[in-house]
């Protein structure tokens, strides 16, 4: 069923979606001149519109031809759709077995736009103390301050993650918010050695989380997952003791089932 029209319909996002399906129906290419014939816009608007995508990456232009056709930036968040969808499928029964076990939140996260973006939660009704996390799925949260963008900032280059700081900076949320780089860089050395890493307080007072990362087929760290709860009952021994290795071994079998295989 096709969503209903909003009345409140970004002019631009339309047109910028009309551009992109008559190049979807065109992979030999089209030109300008063609194009804003097939979308009924002037000539001076589709160039711009163009120019823009081609920016951006979701249109490109043969330099022979001038013909335009789709970016292989469309590629990209094509293949992050379809990771997500699979890694959410894959990761549910092991997500609610851990939530089961441990009685307490766990959340699944992706890195997006230098951010961390939680895409599944899972709660438990047998939580001793009744509350409930305030996050949600679809929200996001500063990638430096939290476990689940600790340990997939730790799996980034140095450019990718001077890159990340350079454009989001380290905004303090808390007294325990790690925001000089030196020692955030020496933190995150220790994170991917010992497998995972623990947000003690940093993102929210009162709430302490311990976090893994999920690899795909590649080897890649292409999410995260958590245990979040009350510091006064997540304590660091517990985290210790039992905790670390909750969360280890379900980011492993998640892992496994995306294909990943461990280097002994």
């Amino acid at each position: 069923m096709a969503e209903t029209r909003p009345n409140n319909l970004v002019q631009t996002i339309e047109r910028a979606s009309l551009i992109l399906d008559s190049l979807g129906q065109n992979p030999q290419g089209i030109s300008v001149r063609d194009l804003s014939k097939k979308i009924n816009l002037p000539k001076g608007t589709t160039h711009r519109l163009l120019s823009s995508l081609a920016y951006l990456g979701y249109v490109r232009q043969d330099l022979k031809t001038r013909n335009y056709f789709l970016g292989l930036k469309l590629v990209e968040l094509g293949n992050l759709l379809l990771s997500q969808l699979d890694l959410r499928k894959e990761a549910e029964p092991f997500l609610k077995e851990l939530a089961e076990k441990t009685k307490e939140t766990v959340h699944m996260v992706v890195l997006d736009r230098n951010e961390i973006v939680y895409i599944e939660k899972v709660e438990t009704d047998q939580n001793p103390s009744g509350l409930k996390m305030a996050s949600r799925v679809g929200s996001r949260n500063p990638a430096h301050s939290c476990a689940v963008g600790k340990v997939l900032l730790a799996h980034l280059s140095e450019e990718e993650l001077n890159h990340l700081i350079e454009e989001k900076g380290l905004p303090k949320r808390t007294e325990n918010t790690i925001t000089d780089l030196a020692q955030l860089k020496s933190h995150l050395k220790i994170v991917r050695s010992q497998g995972y890493g623990v947000d003690d307080e940093e993102n929210e007072k009162g709430i302490r989380c311990i976090a893994a990362p999920i690899y795909n087929q590649a080897g890649k760290a292409v999410a995260a997952l958590s245990i979040s709860g009350p510091a006064f009952r997540l304590t660091k021994k517990l985290i210790q003791e039992t905790l670390k290795k909750d969360v280890m071994e379900t980011a492993l079998k998640i892992s496994k089932r995306l294909g990943f295989r461990e280097v002994k």
